[in-house]
């Protein structure tokens, strides 16, 4: 199922006149708030959807109208005609004026009787400067810095930052090169809550997702950490353990269709990587659930958990698969018909959430482990063992090195 979010618009009073914000918000209860800070194009498509990417995580998001003492309503595509519009607007700006509008701005959002008074800043590009700036210059909470193009000129106002702030930066990106990059650290060497974070084969505008500059490793990352402050400095707080055992329980104990795809987003992601099964999509998903893993689960089925790690908006989840071989098995050992055999396989699975729903699921195991057990072939003199990895994880006083030769001849 979709969370939930509504979207609107408001108006905004600051010096010289008004101006507009777009806003997403989760459809019920308060929330703590980000302003989102505008790249060189305006309020566009892409800031819209970054709005309603924040209000899924249960975010107020508001994006103001920065560009409006130019013309109101600047909303540029990414072409190439837009973008020298894009830096023409740019030319015209004026970020003190703006960090003025940044200001009348969140106090406009801590006034919405939907926030819970807590407000951080999220910029990219010339946001990314702009958040830099409030951050020093208004009360902020918790500050994000996608790429801060030009902060250079705004490096002196540092010692000023008092709230938690992560900058992220591409190693490629030619507007932070290793030179400002240095400056940044050392310009935020004595606050404890700042972090830079340089993302290798990055280049400028990795973050956006409506662009062929996305780098999607990078994104990801610098997303999940992003997710990191906000939820540690403003809140609101899920409880991700119980979500992921409402999903398994609902696969492994209770078998119910429904109730797991209700765990999930609208349009989740499933795969098991050793055999490339699961699914994207709802429709999809709910196919392979329906027919290809529910009634294909052995009878015995049973999961060891052995270590948990509950991130910002992951889990990850280290275990022992154990069933007997007894059904064809088709998410694990598609096609092979079953040989009656027990089997156990460590497993790990890395889930992704978006509020309160999972996002996706990576899940990876050895597949030679799981092909050795069930007698798909010999692995004798191959680099494979069969249950004694799982002895092993639940042991680590047995044997280790027994597949290298020459491990006994370096005995002392």
């Amino acid at each position: 199922m979709p969370v939930e979010t509504a979207t609107r618009t408001m108006e905004i009073s600051t010096d010289g006149g008004s101006f507009e914000a777009y806003v997403a918000t989760p459809a019920k209860g308060r929330a703590p708030a980000v302003v989102i800070l505008q790249e060189i194009f305006g309020v566009n498509f892409h800031i819209r959807a970054v709005c309603d990417l924040f209000a899924q995580e249960g975010y107020i998001a508001v994006a103001p109208d920065l560009f409006w003492r130019i013309q109101p309503g600047i909303a540029l595509s990414y072409t190439d005609e837009d973008v020298e519009k894009a830096r023409a607007c740019h030319k015209r700006f004026n970020a003190s004026l703006a960090v003025t509008d940044i200001a009348a701005a969140l106090k406009a959002v801590r006034a919405m009787p939907e926030c819970d008074s807590k407000v951080g800043v999220v910029g990219f590009c010339l946001g990314g400067k702009l958040a830099f700036m409030a951050a020093a210059r208004c009360e902020v909470d918790a500050a994000v810095c996608y790429y801060p193009a030009g902060v250079e000129k705004d490096l002196p106002d540092a010692p000023r930052i008092s709230c938690p702030i992560i900058i992220h930066v591409g190693e490629k990106d030619p507007w932070t090169p290793p030179e400002l990059r240095q400056r940044l650290a050392a310009a935020l060497a004595n606050h404890r809550g700042a972090q830079v974070r340089l993302y290798p084969d990055a280049g400028h505008a990795f973050a956006n997702f409506s662009r062929t500059t996305l780098h999607k490793p990078s994104y990801s990352l610098a997303y999940s950490r992003t997710l990191a402050l906000l939820r540690r400095n403003l809140g609101p707080e899920l409880d991700l353990d119980a979500l992921w055992d409402r999903h398994v329980n609902s696969e492994f104990q209770d078998h119910d269709l429904d109730a797991t795809m209700n765990t999930m987003v609208a349009e989740p992601y499933v795969n098991h990587v050793p055999t490339l099964t699961g699914g994207e999509g709802q429709a999809q998903l709910r196919r392979f659930y329906k027919h290809h893993f529910l009634p294909k689960l052995p009878k015995d089925t049973r999961i060891i958990p052995l270590s948990r790690t509950v991130g910002a908006d992951r889990v990850v989840d280290e275990l022992i698969l154990c069933f007997t071989h007894d059904i064809e098995v088709d998410f694990l050992l598609p096609g092979v018909v079953p040989t009656g055999r027990y089997v156990e396989i460590p497993t790990v699975a890395i889930v992704q959430f978006r509020g309160g729903k999972i996002l996706n699921e990576h899940i990876y195991w050895d597949q030679a482990t799981a092909l050795a057990q069930i007698g798909a072939f010999d692995p004798k003199g191959l680099p494979v063992v069969g249950i004694e990895q799982s002895k092993k994880m639940l042991d680590e006083h047995l044997p280790a090195n027994q597949l290298i030769p020459q491990w006994k001849d370096g005995a002392d």
